[in-house]
């Protein structure tokens, strides 16, 4: 099933939990995405279910809560691979003693990619110039990337 027939037909199934901020979100249609399609199509399903569920949900605060709380999800998961790939480089560190550590080279890599994220983030809301749209913009660009990094990492950095 393509990313936007599945967003339809879950659209159609009813809305997500509301957790008392007022957003209907549930992180299902992300995870019915993944386990049908995998990659990185899946993210960002959650929360436009969320803003297509929740009275204002195309209202600033509705899309950035809703981007949010995607973003928690995919930081959450991007934190759990790469605590799981640390652990492994140091374990294959410590058996071939290699030229270059693989924990190190992984450390490296990701505080690289944190700031990569950050200044990617950072002009994605200057776009806006100040505008209303500039934090939905950025909070949106820190999901994307951050799922596309936790789906790295989870591939154990072979790809996915």
């Amino acid at each position: 099933m393509r990313p936007a027939a599945l967003i339809a037909a879950l659209v159609w199934a009813g809305p997500g939990l509301a957790d008392g901020d007022g957003l209907e979100f549930s992180i299902a249609g992300t995870e019915t995405c993944l386990s049908q399609i995998g990659g990185a199509e899946c993210i960002g399903i959650s929360a436009a279910l969320c803003m297509t569920a929740t009275e204002g949900g195309a209202s600033t605060y509705g899309m950035g809560g809703c981007l949010s709380k995607e973003a928690d999800y995919w930081d959450a998961r991007l934190n759990a691979a790469y605590q799981n790939l640390m652990r492994r480089a140091r374990e294959n560190d410590g058996d071939f003693n290699p030229p270059q550590s693989q924990a190190e080279a992984l450390r490296d890599m990701q505080r690289a990619w944190i700031a990569y994220r950050d200044a990617r983030c950072g002009y994605e809301y200057s776009l806006w110039q100040g505008g209303t749209g500039g934090g939905p913009a950025s909070v949106a660009c820190y999901m994307e990337v951050t799922g596309e990094q936790a789906l790295y990492l989870e591939s154990g950095g072979a790809g996915f």
